[in-house]
């Protein structure tokens, strides 16, 4: 996958985790909180790939 996609796939993940940690809180559900917080934190994950992809692809281009 490359930098882009991985940036646009982790603020899916990050959107869809915050929306889910709200309907668990709403509905009092931990578990489903937990999810969403698992599922946040994937997309921060796969930000930072995409970022630390795109900060590589830059090095090697002015090599």
């Amino acid at each position: 996958m490359g930098s882009t996609a991985d940036k646009v796939s982790g603020k899916a993940n990050e959107i869809a985790g915050k929306a889910r940690q709200g309907v668990g809180k709403a509905t009092d559900d931990r578990e489903m909180q937990a999810k969403g917080i698992a599922q946040e934190a994937k997309g921060d994950a796969q930000q930072a790939k995409g970022e630390a992809k795109e900060a590589v692809k830059k090095v090697v281009d002015k090599a």
